[in-house]
Parts: C-alpha cells; structure tokens; sequence
C-alpha cells in the first residue's frame, strides 16, 4: 500500500461524514498518474502555491492602493490568512484541510493589478465583462505553465469558481473558504484602515461590536469560533443569525467609510484610467504581447479582447506601471 492510500484510509476512518474524500474526488480534466505519496488535494494545493500566478499576488493591491508602508495587506497576505482561518475550521469539523486549503490558495489567482479597481476596469472594457472569480479558474486551466494549466479537481476548481457571496460551492469546504474571505477581509481591512489613519476603533458601531467584539483579536476569535460551533456535525458551514447579522452589518459599515473613502480610494481613478487605456493600447498592438498569449488566439480562437485581459489581470502593480509609462509617458519626462 503506498503512502497515499494510507492517507485516503485515514482519512475514511477520521474525516466527518460531510468531508470530502480524496479517494472520491470528481478527478481531473486530462487524467493522470496519481501520486505514490499524496492525495489529490495535497497535490492541487501545491501545484497552485508553486505556479507563477501565485507568486504575483505579492504586488497586488488588496484594498489601499501603493499604502507608504510595510504592513499593509497585499493580494497574497489575505489569501494567506483566508487560508488560515479555513485551515482552522476545517480541522475542528473534521473537513478536508487539503482541499481547504488548495481552494483558499487558488482563490484569488485572477485578480487584477490594482485590486477591484482594476477588475471594475476590465469588466467595463471588455464586451464579454471581467470577473476576478472565472478568471481564478481560466489561470489555472488555461493560462499557467504556458498555457497547459495546472489539471485540477473538479471539487477545486468548483471552489474557486463559487468562492464570491454569489456562489454556491458544492462541497462544505468550498463553503468554509467562501466564508472564511469575508472573515478575513472585514477583519484587516479594518485594522488597515487604522493603521492608515481612516478609521479609529470607536468609530465602529456599538451594535456590531458588543456582539463581535472591539479587536480585530477578539472579533476574529468570535467569527471562527461561531461558524465552527454553528456547523458542527452538520451539513452546511454557517453562523448563528445574530454575528452573521452583525458581520453582515460591519461589511456594510466598511463599504461606507472605507471602501468608498476618498482618503483610501481617491487615487483609484488613476487606476482605472491607467487599466483602460493598457486594455485599449494592446488592442489596437497585439504583437506586443508575449508569444505565449498570440498562440492561444491563434490555436484556440479565443478574441483579442479576452487575451488582453488575460494579460493585462496577470500584471502586477508595479509592472502595469511600468508598462504604462513605456507606452505613454515621453521618456523626457520620467524622473
């Protein structure tokens, strides 16, 4: 018996009934030799940590556009906690940690340079539109490893595609991700936002954080621990009414004061006009797109306009930048 089916074993004879088991993944696309040492899951999520979109979310904004400092959050420090806070719920119901954590990894693949500025962008130029979640799976279907994909699990990439508010995942790790994104993105996109100067602790409503709490600590401990104690054993990943109604209520409160701030948001224009006008110069100059992208229009007979969004959603900040001066800053007047 090889160390994978040891593993599968284990988990028939640990896991929840709710779990999803490795052994009885939905498989893959193109199928392929499994693994002598890991289940499906494991290999999904390291496929995903090692591929190249993955390490592009270090210079990705998350909410404050180019922040003056260290500590703010990136695309790939959220993702990061995303993935904690799922890992940690899963392990206390007895879920799948491995398929948690590929799909909380995979998440955010698609997103576009500049946060949702960006995607607001692209989803206005593009006639098909732009959402971050499709465009999750389209990298890694059809974009990593030069246009090969990564060959993921059905339960995988059903995940990343349902992760929004809008999904509907289909297994309860799916959901547990789902969840585990507006737990985390609440919680330090406040504690950003005073760090930032935007927002002070008081300012947050009473009816939030007498049920909550007033930390980021201890608001995150009451989420975590309420979605575990409102799910055990059962199936559906859920919160009790009252701190769902109160975490419902402090992401209204955070699209209010800080999302929409100007402080935090006015240099967000700049953005858009800066992804629309990428979009539209390499429209109308598709050779100056990499080879790898001219080949995918030319062999799979995808439009011009959704590989150039698929190039420009995988640039960087710093990179989109870069491009953007290349293509219409006069080289006199860079400093």
């Amino acid at each position: 018996m090889t160390i994978r089916e040891q593993l599968e074993l284990r988990e028939i004879e640990y896991l929840s009934p709710y779990a999803a088991l490795s052994k009885d993944s939905g498989g893959r696309k193109k199928e392929e030799e499994e693994c002598d040492i890991r289940p499906v899951f494991q290999r999904d999520r390291d496929r995903i940590l090692h591929c190249k979109a993955f390490r592009r979310l270090k210079q990705k904004t998350q909410v404050f556009l180019l922040p003056k400092g260290d500590h703010y959050r990136t695309r790939l420090t959220h993702t990061l906690e995303v993935s904690q806070n799922a890992r940690t719920v899963a392990k206390a119901l007895r879920l799948n940690e491995d398929l948690v954590e590929a799909i909380a990894l995979g998440h955010d693949l698609g997103h576009t340079p500049f946060g949702h500025a960006g995607e607001r962008a692209l989803n206005e130029v593009n006639p098909a539109g732009f959402r971050h979640n499709e465009q999750s799976v389209r990298v890694v279907e059809c974009l990593e490893k030069q246009g090969e994909g990564l060959n993921l699990t059905t339960e995988v990439l059903d995940g990343i595609l349902n992760h929004k508010s809008s999904g509907r995942p289909r297994t309860l790790e799916g959901q547990i991700v789902q969840l585990s994104d507006k737990i985390a993105y609440i919680n330090h996109d406040i504690d950003d936002a005073v760090r930032g100067g935007i927002l002070k602790e008081e300012d947050i409503p009473a009816k939030y954080t007498d049920i909550l709490g007033n930390s980021t600590k201890v608001r995150l401990d009451t989420m975590i621990h309420n979605v575990i104690t409102n799910s055990m054993d059962q199936p559906k990943i859920s919160m009790s009414p009252d701190v769902r109604e109160a975490t419902l209520g402090l992401r209204r409160f955070m699209f209010e004061n800080v999302y929409q701030n100007p402080t935090a948001k006015g240099e967000e224009v700049k953005a858009v006009n800066m992804i629309t006008n990428l979009y539209e110069y390499y429209i109308r100059h598709l050779k100056l797109l990499p080879e790898q992208y001219l080949s995918m229009m030319e062999e799979s007979g995808e439009s011009r306009e959704q590989i150039v969004c698929d190039y420009i959603a995988g640039m960087t900040d710093t990179y989109a930048v870069k491009k953007f001066e290349e293509f219409f800053v006069p080289e006199s007047w860079k400093i």
